[in-house]
This record gives structure tokens, C-alpha cells and sequence, in this order.
């Protein structure tokens, strides 16, 4: 969804004293660490577990799609935040939460009717890893100097995909191994599974203790609830009068949307047997390639992907950066006609997809810091950005399980085609209304 955190407009404000104390490097890794694991267990993990338990394509599109509004609607309540206490206290508060929720996935597993609960455990998990990512962005911004958030820019953005790598990667493997290894049931492996991330948000809780700045209190935070509505409401009213706002919204809205229907179908489809138009591969082939290597593709592209930008200047590259995200789809097309069964074919052919979607998703984040986000309410304005390609991502996701069961892989992925032109007609007829110099000097997202 919001894929990788992008650094968030940047400050000129020195850090806090209690940041000089705090060497960046004993807590930026391990917060977007903190960060990207359980956002991918909601986003992406929890649809492989469900497969593996049973539930249609449907019916796991449907479920685990609804769970992107979190990260949709968190600008309602990132005033909140900025209210009441300290960062430092929201970022612990979840990730103590998270190891909470998380834990309970693991016992409601081993219930005869489980999936109530832990779509209820994954809800309250979503909720609180968008709450985490306003506070820890926050912390970022804040107990940085300007100099400082550029120089661990990446570090920010590998952390995050580290995190993505240990969720849909490391752990998707690791059930395929407690399955067909061990003889476990799915149940018990997921159980062992979702008990590790429960540990590990624990982990990271206690870590933070000890190292995370408080980001202290911004200077323009709300003083109370009357301060915070108006406030969020003149930041609405402002951000659709901009200029050209209906068709920058139409940009951000589609400019994934061949994507966010892959990204659901995609794991499921390698899983599917091969009877079924699937690719019929197992949980450790799974999360070696689409976890693993797919993250690896992700990271260089993105990399690449800034570079190419930085150096073209977004309205040279954007009609490119969209033709890398979306051209690239061509990949699922072949494979779900073509269903070859080497391990290394496949793993190629989908680390090339996921290298074009970290290239090309550059454009889709420097946009909107670039066009979007400019003015009064720059932090809000970006965050009301997000919530739309937030909204594109749980739209496609909910529609492509339906879809997929109604016309099967190979057509599925005909309509994938179909449905990357769009971002790239779009990506064509954007409007680049701003052009100062605080446009050019928004930050590259880091690596996302």
C-alpha cells in the first residue's frame, strides 16, 4: 500500500537535545524495521495464511483488502498524535499493542471458528501500525536536522524493506518448512509464525525504550480538540482548491491500479494448483521468490528508480517511471499463459516485475510531494495524497479476488493489461502546476 515510507517534507529544525544522545543508527533501523513488518503481515501475510487455511480468492481479497483503511484514513486522527504526550510514547504504546494483537492471531489459530477473531486481531494490528507510522515518521522529521534526514534517507528505506523481507520472505518460508518439514498442520505453523512477529514487536518495543528520541512536540500542534478540527479542516478545504486538484487526484488514484490488482492476486495465483490456472508452488518457493528475491528487485529499482528521477527532474521521467511500473505486468501475463515450472524462470520473470514496481513507484511518490504536498499544510496535504493511493489499493485489491474467480488466472491477468494503460494515459496528462524551487528540493522517497 503505501508501499515504503517516503521521508516526509523536511525540517529545518535542529534536533532535540535528546536526539544528540541517540546516535541515528541505534534506532532508524529498527523503528522502519518496526515499521514495514507489520504493515506487510496485514497487506500481504495474512492473504498467504488465509490461502493456506482454506479460504477462496474471494473471500481473502475481500477480508484482507478492507484491512489497507488504517493507512486510508489515518490523517483523521494524526492530529492526535501531535496533541498528546510524545511521539516516542505512540511508537512504544503500538508496538506493545502490535506484540499484543499479534499474539492473539496466534491463539485464535487454534480455534474451530478463528476467522472472526483474527480479522478482529488484524484490524486492531492495522490501526496500530498506522498510528506507529505517523508518531515514527514524526520522530524522523523531528529529531533530525534537514542535513541529517537526507543523509539516512536510505537507510530508512532499506529498513522498511527489511521489514517487508522478514514478513512475506523470511516467515512465508519458514511455514512451508514447519508444514512440509515438520508435518505441522497450517494452522499450528502460522501459529509458530505470527508468534515470532508478536516476539518481535515485543523486541522492538523494549529496544525503543533505550534508544528512541521523544521527537518532542511540534511547534504548530494543536492545543486542544476545537484547535485540532479547525485546523484539520481549513488543511482539507485548502488541499481541493488547489490547482488542477481533480485531475492530480485522478493521477495518484490510478497511477497503481494494474498493480494493487496484482499484488493480492499474484501470491495467490503462484499458490493456486496447477489444475486451476496456478503456478502450484509452495510456501518456501513462495516466499523465496515473491518474498526474497522480489524484495531484492523492489530495493534495486527503487534506487534506481530515484536516481533516474533526480537526474531527469519528475516531469521528464514521469510518463517513463510510469511505463516501468506498468509495462513490466507484461510478466504475470506470460506466466499465467505460458505456467512454466522452473523455480528460476519464475523466480527471474517476478523479481523483473517487482524491480519495475520499485522503479516506476518512485514517480508515483516524488508526485505527490512534488505536486501535492507544497504549501501551508505540506505534512497533511501528503498524508491526504497517500490516503488516495491508499483508497486505489484497497479498491483494486477487493475487486481482484471476484474477478479472478470469475474469469480465471489467465484472463485475470489479460485485465491487468487493460487496466495499465490508464496510469500511464494519466501519468501523460498530469498537471505540474507547482514549479519552485520547494518542489525541487522535496526529498526522493526512501526506497518505497
Amino acid at each position: 500500500m503505501t508501499d515504503l515510507p517516503a521521508a516526509a517534507p523536511a525540517s529545518a529544525e535542529p534536533a532535540p537535545s535528546d536526539a544528540k544522545r541517540r546516535h541515528p543508527m541505534l534506532w532508524v533501523p529498527s523503528l522502519y524495521v518496526a515499521m514495514g513488518t507489520p504493515m506487510i503481515t496485514v497487506s500481504v501475510v495474512a492473504a498467504i495464511m488465509y490461502k493456506n487455511l482454506g479460504l477462496s480468492n474471494t473471500d481473502i481479497t475481500l477480508y484482507t483488502s478492507s484491512m489497507y483503511l488504517p493507512w486510508v484514513i489515518k490523517p483523521l486522527w494524526s492530529p492526535v498524535v501531535e496533541m498528546f504526550r510524545t511521539k516516542r510514547f505512540f511508537v512504544l504504546c503500538m508496538e506493545f499493542l502490535m506484540m499484543v494483537t499479534l499474539g492473539c492471531v496466534a491463539l485464535s489459530l487454534s480455534l474451530p471458528s478463528y476467522l472472526g477473531p483474527t480479522l478482529a486481531f488484524f484490524w486492531i494490528t492495522g490501526f496500530a501500525s498506522a498510528t506507529q507510522d505517523i508518531a515514527a515518521d514524526g520522530i524522523y522529521i523531528s529529531s533530525m536536522s534537514e542535513t541529517d534526514q537526507a543523509k539516512y534517507a536510505g537507510v530508512q528505506g532499506l529498513a522498511w524493506n527489511i521489514g517487508r523481507l522478514i514478513a512475506s520472505g523470511l516467515l512465508v518460508t519458514f511455514t512451508g518448512w514447519l508444514h512440509d518439514g515438520l508435518g505441522l498442520g497450517w494452522a499450528k505453523s502460522w501459529m509458530v509464525v505470527m508468534g515470532l512477529l508478536a516476539a518481535l514487536m515485543g523486541i522492538s518495543g523494549v529496544w525503543h525504550i533505550n534508544v528512541l528520541p521523544t521527537g518532542g512536540k511540534a511547534e504548530d500542534a494543536p492545543s486542544g480538540i476545537g484547535d485540532a478540527a479547525r485546523t484539520f479542516a481549513d488543511a482539507f478545504a485548502s488541499f481541493f482548491k488547489k490547482k488542477h486538484i481533480v485531475m492530480m487526484l485522478l493521477v495518484v488514484f490510478f497511477y497503481r491500479f494494474g498493480e494493487g490488482l496484482i499484488e493480492k492476486i499474484g501470491p495467490l495465483f503462484m499458490l493456486d494448483a496447477r489444475e486451476v490456472g496456478g503456478l502450484g508452488l509452495d510456501n518456501e518457493a513462495l516466499g523465496n521468490i515473491n518474498g526474497t528475491f522480489g524484495t531484492g528487485g523492489f530495493i534495486v529499482g527503487a534506487l534506481l528508480g530515484g536516481l533516474f528521477c533526480g537526474r531527469l527532474g519528475l516531469k521528464r521521467s514521469f510518463v517513463l517511471l510510469a511505463l516501468a511500473l506498468n509495462v513490466p505486468h507484461l510478466t504475470y501475463f506470460y506466466l499465467s499463459h505460458a505456467r512454466p515450472e522452473s523455480l528460476w524462470l519464475i523466480t527471474a520473470v517476478v523479481t523483473i516485475e517487482k524491480f519495475g514496481y520499485g522503479f516506476g513507484s518512485v514517480g508515483h511518490m516524488v508526485y505527490m510531494m512534488q505536486q501535492l504536498a507544497p504549501g501551508p499544510y505540506k505534512t497533511a496535504h501528503y498524508a491526504f495524497a497517500t490516503g488516495i493511493m491508499g483508497l486505489s489499493m484497497m479498491f483494486t485489491g477487493m475487486i481482484s479476488g471476484p474477478i479472478q474467480e470469475a474469469v480465471g488466472h489467465a484472463h485475470f491477468f489479460t485485465i491487468v493489461l487493460f487496466a495499465s494503460i490508464p496510469p500511464v494515459l494519466f501519468a501523460f496528462l498530469a498537471p505540474f502546476s507547482v514549479t519552485s524551487d520547494d518542489s525541487k528540493k522535496a526529498a526522493l522517497p526512501a526506497g518505497h
